[in-house]
């Protein structure tokens, strides 16, 4: 069964939308609801749900400003609004779904078929990073040269020495292989740096890590370096002077 929380401002809305829910007993828990969100912040911090019904048009933090205060996001969103102007901005965030108020009972139904997908999907992830977290410890112990990255329903085994570099894009980081891959993951850039051996991988910018063995140039005056594949990354101000404490 689906574990739920509600946040919105208007009590009138949570309790039209708990009615409509309950149609769906079966599938779906509300735990609890909220017309606070910063309570419901601090909720979601130390509890585990499945999914959030979030409104967008509350008067001390707007939905979406509250989907950026999440410390954990390992939940589906469903944006709960009477505004259709919202819908792009949802798309953005990565909501599961988009539900109009008043909400629609046959529109709810489909909402839950998603919930479950998205719930199944969850728990395969789920079940790949905890492997994915053995063979981490298992390389540490035996001093094992790979990283283990999840990326597209599968766990990929990857020298370190394969790595030229690593790229920042938000949310996501694309690692530059030495065969020309192009390897995008649903991690950010410091914790890509996290998995790789310190002593051969450096941070020469706020958008990039390099492998510090496949460096050929520097140039000083540009302040950029060139690697091997001839990539050519630039080395921020602030990096430079640590950057040639490595060499």
């Amino acid at each position: 069964m689906l574990k739920a929380v509600v946040v919105d401002d208007e009590d009138k809305a949570i309790k039209s939308l708990l009615w409509e829910l309950s149609s769906f007993n079966e599938d779906i828990q509300v735990l609890k609801t909220f017309s606070k969100p910063e309570e419901a912040l601090i909720y979601l911090k130390n509890n585990d749900v499945d999914c959030l019904f979030l409104d967008i048009e509350m008067p001390t933090m707007d939905g979406f400003q509250f989907i950026e205060k999440l410390e954990k996001r390992d939940f589906a969103i469903i944006i709960t609004t009477a505004y259709n102007e919202y819908a792009v901005e949802a798309l953005k965030k990565e909501a599961v779904d988009y539900l109009l108020k008043p909400v629609d009972s046959d529109d709810l139904g489909e909402c839950i078929k998603k919930l479950k997908k998205h719930s199944q999907k969850k728990s395969k992830i789920d079940t790949g990073e905890k492997f994915e977290e053995i063979l981490l410890r298992f390389n540490e112990k035996f001093n094992i040269k790979k990283i283990i990255i999840n990326t597209d329903g599968k766990l990929l085994f990857l020298e370190t020495s394969e790595i030229l570099f690593v790229e920042s894009d938000g949310n996501y980081s694309s690692i530059h292989t030495m065969d020309d891959r192009k390897i995008v993951i649903t991690k950010k850039l410091k914790e890509v740096h996290a998995l790789l051996p310190s002593d051969q991988f450096f941070r020469i910018h706020n958008s990039y890590v390099v492998n510090l063995n496949k460096i050929k140039e520097f140039y000083k005056a540009d302040a950029y370096v060139i690697i091997e594949n001839n990539h050519k990354i630039p080395v921020s101000r602030q990096k430079k002077s640590e950057f040639l404490e490595q060499f």
